[in-house]
């Protein structure tokens, strides 16, 4: 049903590069059945439902560097793809400072419900490719794309992107180191947020337990809002990511 589409949207999978992309929080589609977990269609089309402009450029990434890209098709409201199972962010009662009534008091039969509806089918197909990559003999380096808010909680984020890593410093360095080249931008080393295991799924179980370098890449969510800039952005991060391909 067109309400409760397959969980996952896979671009080009057959895409030549060494890189793979993921994009967790591509969609804020929430079916009917939920009455939108009780917010209005404003709330929804916030940051905290999705993560704005972050499905347009992994779409035409994939394109630019012939790599694979892996989409979520449900708001991260419902249950978040880039938090491990269990954890309150998992299905939060309330997301930055709004209540989500719809998550508050969950049934364990509800969580479960999520849990293979939505975030184990996900995960699994982009594992299985990832698999059936390496029985090929290749390599692949994962990228989480995600987009971040101007201002969180009243404090104003001056940077223009970040790129986060743990284990992977060298690969997102390179990555930092190329897009700098632009001295009109401020990139930041592990901002607005670090790689945890309690706050961080994809990069982590898909990439560095797999022995796969992996980063995750912030931009600010008003300079992908519209198509130039997307357009501009995704022409950046396709050069950046090209030059430390293998």
């Amino acid at each position: 049903m067109s309400d409760w589409p397959e969980p996952i949207e896979i671009v080009n999978e057959g895409g030549q590069s060494d890189l793979v992309l993921v994009c967790e929080h591509a969609s804020n589609h929430i079916p009917a059945e939920y009455k939108g977990l009780g917010l209005g269609e404003k709330d929804l089309r916030r940051h905290i439902a999705w993560d704005i402009g972050a499905a347009a450029v992994t779409r035409v990434l994939a394109e630019r560097l012939d790599a694979p890209a892996f989409l979520g098709t449900y708001s991260r409201l419902l249950i978040d793809l880039n938090r491990p199972l269990g954890v309150p962010s998992s299905m939060p009662e309330r997301s930055e400072s709004t209540d989500i009534p719809g998550n508050t008091g969950l049934t364990e039969a509800e969580r479960q419900r999520r849990h293979d509806l939505i975030f184990t089918p996900f995960h699994a197909r982009l594992a299985q490719h990832l698999a059936a990559r390496e029985n090929e003999g290749r390599k692949s380096r994962l990228v989480a794309m995600h987009s971040f808010t101007p201002v969180f909680f009243g404090i104003v984020r001056p940077w223009h992107a970040g790129v986060l890593y743990d284990s992977s410093r060298a690969f997102g360095e390179s990555v930092i180191a190329s897009l700098r080249r632009d001295g009109t931008l401020n990139v930041g080393h592990n901002v607005p947020y670090t790689i945890s295991r309690a706050d961080d799924y994809a990069v982590l179980v898909h990439g560095h337990d797999r022995g796969s370098p992996a980063i995750l890449i912030e931009v600010r969510q008003d300079l992908i809002e519209s198509n130039e800039g997307v357009a501009e952005w995704t022409s950046r991060l396709a050069s950046a990511l090209a030059e430390n391909s293998q």
